[in-house]
């Protein structure tokens, strides 16, 4: 008989023998030592030693974040796999985690399935950390009696998910700080620099040079206006910001032209293929029906393009069209992603072929990440390099022409 667990059991490491003469040790959850003893009993564990476990220090905690859950689902998932029992691998990860609002997740989540609730269910009472989507296969793997394999299966989709996001993130937020600095440091040499070189060509008495003279006109804007410049970007940051939460449109715009960018919008559209293909094979594979699946992986892709996309395809699904047919219609997914829908159709190894263009295109952005970036590198240091050497050159003809002047 399983008792219940409560936030103020506490953990105790044990060594002993089971029922065949087999060494065995663990943890064990419970109010008291006593108890400890009595249940380790019930089960049929011969006590070597029983000792309360230390606390670990306590950490500042902080916000619950996707890679928290996705460490959460591995690590659950090991536990279950090793053969230890759900209330005790709630206590282990718990114990194990440094963010403290996430352990007591965890022990919210112990305490619902310990008073009867299943897994599935106590993970919906805490649907701001857990979609419906994970809600879903964890209560498929139960009903199975698979939990420990859809664990599994989950933590290794979201790992893979996350890392696509990193790699894109980066290819994408290089660029951009780079020319942040730029545009900073062009600043600070219009602001600061160049005014000093303005009073001494006052005194030249002669014509400067063209160039030179767009940059000192260059120069007076941003003293008089530089203040603008980052009330602009607040303010538009914020006007953007509030446009996506709000405005499904926005989303879509936003979506449509980073698909058409050069270079970033084919490594976008790949990262869209590997996520739409990794999750429904994922999701088909752990029995969901097919037209709930590709509502799954429409969520999945991370563009509102591809999503309304997908959600056309399970339309056309879900009234009858072949699968591979309503792909190949939206005009978004490469020959090769269609013809391996329709063998894997034929064949009844719809998962199985999906795993492989998963694998294909996470291998194609990988290369196209480190691509761009050995791309851009050169690039934007060419560009601030031009940047920074025309402002010192516009600020030195003057002087170069001196002795014309004299």
């Amino acid at each position: 008989m399983t008792l219940p667990v409560s936030s103020s059991d506490t953990l105790y490491l044990w060594q002993g023998t089971n029922r065949d003469g087999s060494r065995a040790q663990g943890e064990l959850a419970c109010s008291s030592l006593a108890l400890a003893r009595a249940r380790l009993r019930q089960q049929g564990v011969r006590i070597r030693s029983i000792r309360r476990k230390a606390s670990a220090p306590s950490h500042p905690g902080g916000r619950i974040a996707s890679p928290d859950i996705t460490l959460f689902s591995r690590q659950l998932a090991t536990m279950l796999k090793s053969g230890i029992p759900l209330l005790q691998s709630f206590n282990i990860v718990a114990e194990g985690l440094s963010n403290r609002r996430m352990a007591q997740l965890v022990h919210t989540l112990r305490d619902d399935v310990a008073s009867g609730s299943t897994l599935a269910e106590a993970l919906r009472r805490q649907s701001r950390h857990f979609d419906d989507l994970f809600c879903h296969l964890i209560a498929a793997g139960e009903l199975a009696g698979k939990l420990d394999t859809m664990l599994e299966q989950v933590a290794t989709g979201r790992e893979k998910a996350e890392m696509l996001r990193r790699k894109v993130g980066k290819a994408l937020h290089y660029p951009l700080a780079v020319v942040m600095v730029a545009v900073a440091v062009t600043g600070i040499l219009l602001v600061k620099v160049v005014p000093q070189f303005a009073t001494t060509f006052a005194s030249f008495g002669a014509d400067l040079p063209a160039f030179t003279r767009l940059v000192l006109q260059l120069s007076d804007l941003a003293i008089a206006h530089w203040w603008k410049l980052p009330v602009l970007l607040v303010a538009g940051g914020l006007i953007g910001q509030q446009a996506m939460r709000r405005s499904p449109a926005a989303v879509a715009l936003r979506d449509r032209l980073l698909l058409r960018l050069p270079l970033v919008g084919s490594m976008a559209a790949k990262s869209c293929h590997a996520r739409f293909t990794r999750m429904l094979a994922m999701t088909y594979a752990a029995g969901l029906p097919l037209v709930d699946a590709l509502g799954a992986a429409a969520g999945a892709t991370g563009n509102a393009v591809y999503h309304a996309a997908i959600y056309t395809v399970r339309d056309k699904v879900s009234d009858g069209q072949q699968l591979h047919v309503a792909v190949r219609d939206t005009g978004l997914f490469p020959s090769l992603i269609v013809q391996m829908v329709a063998i894997g159709e034929e064949s009844g190894t719809l998962d199985a072929m999906l795993e492989k263009c998963a694998v294909r295109y996470e291998s194609e952005v990988d290369n196209a990440v480190d691509g761009l970036t050995a791309l851009l590198e050169p690039l934007i240091m060419a560009i601030l390099g031009a940047l920074i050497g025309g402002l010192m050159i516009a600020m030195y003809l003057p002087i170069f022409q001196l002795g014309q002047v004299i």
